[in-house]
C-alpha cells in the first residue's frame, strides 16, 4: 500500500507528516528541525522557517510589545534587522538551503558563533556582539539551532583552525591570529596580504585558540554563502524576484543603496572573519 493509503503517492515514498508525526525540538532530518510552540516564543533569523502548522506570529525586533524580552534577551544592534521573534502555538520548521541543521543545548554557559550559521535560539539565552567581527555570543541556558557545511566537529585547545572551517567557540577565550613565517615574508604571500588576489588558505592563516573550552568545526572548508537576510529570492516566478517588472531581488533596497547595518556579513565573511 502507499504511505498513508494516498493512492497518488508512489511506492516506496516516505510516508508524509503532520503535526501529530512532526517532532517536538528535535530533528525531522539532518537538514530540518522542528520547533513547538506552545504560548512560547524563539528567536529567528529571517528567511529560516520553511513552514509551520498551527497559529504562530511573527514579529520583528523594534516591535513595542516585545521590548521586555529584546531588553533582556537580543543585545546586537547591528544585527537586529536579520531576527524576528515568533510566538504562538504550533510546529515550526527550520532549514537553511539544504546544510547541516543541528540543536545544541548551553547551561549555563556562553557560546560564540557566525552570525550566518545561527537560525534560532531560546529568549531564556541572551545574545550579545562579539568583538570578533561576524560573530555572534550566546550566554546562559537554552537550546539554540545552527547550521553548518557539512557535519559539526567538537575539538579541544590549543588548537589552530582554518577560518573557513571555524562555526564557534565555547567556554574559552576568543582567538588571536596566527599566520605562517613564510606566507609573512614571501613575496606571494606579501601581494596576496596588500591586494587580496588569490585569497588566503588555512596553511598560511589561522586561528589560534588556548585555555580550556571547545571549538566547533564544519568538515568543510567553503562557507556557507552569504544571503541578506529578508531578500527575495532571484528567481522567476517568485513575486519581486526576477523577472517581475519593477520589482527588485531584495525588498525595500534600490540598486545602488548602501547596505543596512545588519548586513554587512558578506564583507567580514570575505576576509574570513
Amino acid at each position: 500500500m502507499n504511505p498513508a493509503g494516498n493512492p497518488s503517492m508512489p511506492a516506496g515514498a516516505p510516508a508524509p507528516l503532520d503535526p501529530m508525526s512532526l517532532p517536538s525540538d528535535d530533528s525531522v532530518n539532518a537538514y530540518t528541525f522542528c520547533v513547538e510552540l506552545r504560548g512560547s516564543q524563539w528567536f529567528l533569523q529571517k528567511g529560516k522557517m520553511i513552514a509551520y502548522y498551527g497559529s504562530i506570529e511573527f514579529n520583528g525586533i523594534g516591535h513595542g510589545r516585545l521590548d521586555r524580552l529584546v531588553r533582556t534577551s537580543f543585545h546586537s544592534p547591528l544585527h537586529a534587522s536579520d531576527w524576528v521573534v515568533a510566538e504562538g502555538q504550533g510546529k515550526m520548521l527550520l532549514a537553511d538551503r539544504a546544510f547541516d541543521v543541528n540543536s545544541y543545548d548551553l547551561e549555563d554557559g556562553n557560546l560564540t558563533i557566525r552570525s550566518g550559521n545561527l537560525l534560532a535560539f531560546q529568549p531564556t539565552l541572551a545574545l550579545k556582539q562579539s568583538i570578533v567581527p561576524g560573530f555572534l555570543t550566546l550566554i546562559g541556558t537554552g537550546k539554540f539551532v545552527a547550521a553548518s557545511n557539512g557535519p559539526v566537529v567538537f575539538m579541544e585547545p590549543p588548537i589552530r583552525v582554518d577560518p573557513q572551517a571555524l562555526v564557534g567557540w565555547a567556554d574559552c577565550p576568543s582567538p588571536c591570529h596566527h599566520y605562517d613565517h613564510g606566507y609573512l615574508t614571501g613575496v606571494i604571500g606579501g601581494v596576496r596580504a596588500l591586494t587580496g588576489i588569490g585569497g588566503t588558505s588555512g596553511e598560511e592563516h589561522q586561528f589560534e585558540f588556548v585555555g580550556a573550552g571547545t571549538v566547533l568545526l564544519q568538515s568543510s572548508e567553503a562557507l556557507m554563502a552569504e544571503q541578506a537576510t529578508g531578500a527575495l529570492p532571484q528567481q522567476a516566478g517568485v513575486p519581486g524576484g526576477q523577472g517581475a517588472p519593477g520589482q527588485h531581488g531584495q525588498r525595500g533596497q534600490q540598486p545602488g543603496q548602501p547596505r543596512l547595518p545588519g548586513q554587512l556579513g558578506d564583507l567580514q565573511r570575505r576576509f574570513g572573519l
